[in-house]
């Protein structure tokens, strides 16, 4: 069995994570999931960005239910965001004021797909305001691990020692992970940009070996683009300590995710899961469908974070109430390409860490 710092760090059988993937109204990462992957011997963590702190809070308690072994949360909490505060009809007020064109294209989609124009009816979009709250939760309840993506958790960490919660920090590059080095995190998630969601720039293969020589004695996570008991074994041998994978679990039964979002992520090629700022005002990896088209044609860029993810959750929401997840955001990662078929989330994590036990036993014998 593979066993690393990390396991003991975390108190799990293998080094195995799996990646909190929120949506904005509920969770792809379900307690269910979270629970499969803990209870398999990895650790499995909550996507809980788009939960207001009452739901966070129901739903580390329907983990607790379901498993007694270590979990996360994992949460996106920006460095630099456009609005530091506000609700989100203040964000829309300040979108049709000060960014016509914007809002006009976004009403003129509406149209387009013949969707009527709406509302999401939340009241907080990703503010301070709104990842303090989540905080609070993570520690009042005190999750064992607590990961940071997009930001620097110095300021949670006194809470996070407090609290007894292990601190994991996202980074895109060299320079997020010397961020999350002087922060004091526990762990360093190193991503790369083939990985779903937000990502940076630098692919894992030139990230992973650069983030494990700066971080010094802080065990570095690899993750982007790792699937199987191959990529597990590869992101080892560059140094890193554990996997923290997203997408494959997007194949897991216990993942919710729309059928139209599931037939897109199986059918789909590494090709057709792209980066762009369309969906949410930051690069977030997700499969190309009509609406990164009428951006690429549009007059004007996308907005910061929150305001572009204010201006388009409306359409989202109301896409998705009408059955149209077509036009919806999925994020996924390019590994996806490889990907056919669901199985249970347990199955994942055995057959990965069994996958890269065979991969050192038969690279063993290279060794002359």
């Amino acid at each position: 069995m593979i066993h690393t710092r990390v396991c003991d760090l975390l108190g799990i059988q293998v080094p195995i994570m799996q990646a909190g993937m929120g949506i904005y109204k509920g969770v792809v990462t379900t307690p269910e999931l979270v629970a499969a992957v803990s209870n398999a011997g990895g650790i499995g963590c909550l996507g809980a960005t788009g939960l207001p702190p009452d739901e966070l809070r129901a739903a580390i308690r329907k983990i607790r239910q379901l498993t007694d072994k270590p979990f996360g949360v994992d949460l996106i909490i920006p460095a630099k965001l456009s609005a530091r505060s506000g609700t989100r009809e203040e964000i829309r007020a300040d979108i049709r004021k000060n960014y016509p064109a914007h809002w006009e294209l976004v009403q003129e989609l509406f149209k387009k797909e013949g969707l009527p124009a709406d509302t999401i009816d939340l009241k907080y979009s990703l503010t301070e305001e709104m990842t303090a709250a989540q905080s609070d939760v993570v520690f009042e309840e005190r999750v064992p691990l607590f990961v940071i993506a997009l930001g620097d958790p110095g300021r949670l960490m006194q809470k996070a020692r407090q609290s007894g919660t292990k601190m994991a920090g996202l980074a895109g590059s060299v320079g997020n992970a010397r961020k999350q080095i002087a922060a004091g995190v526990d762990l360093i998630i190193a991503q790369g940009s083939e990985a779903g969601g937000h990502v940076g720039t630098v692919s894992s293969f030139p990230l992973i070996p650069q983030v494990v020589d700066a971080a010094g004695s802080i065990p570095v996570v690899a993750a982007g683009g790792i699937a199987d008991g191959r990529g597990m074994a590869a992101a080892l041998s560059l140094g890193a300590e554990a996997v923290w994978c997203g997408t494959v679990f997007l194949f897991s039964d216990e993942a919710n995710l729309h059928p139209v979002h599931r037939q897109q992520n199986d059918e789909g090629r590494s090709e057709d899961f792209v980066s762009s700022r369309v969906f949410t005002g930051k690069p977030s990896r997700t499969f190309s469908n009509s609406v990164h088209k009428v951006w690429a044609n549009a007059p004007v860029e996308p907005l910061p974070m929150p305001h572009q993810k204010v201006l388009m959750e409306d359409f989202l929401d109301v896409a998705r109430r009408a059955g149209r997840l077509d036009v919806v955001s999925n994020p996924c990662g390019q590994i996806a390409g490889m990907l056919r078929g669901a199985r249970p989330a347990a199955s994942i994590v055995h057959d990965m860490a069994a996958g890269a036990e065979e991969v050192f036993r038969r690279n063993a014998g290279l060794l002359r």
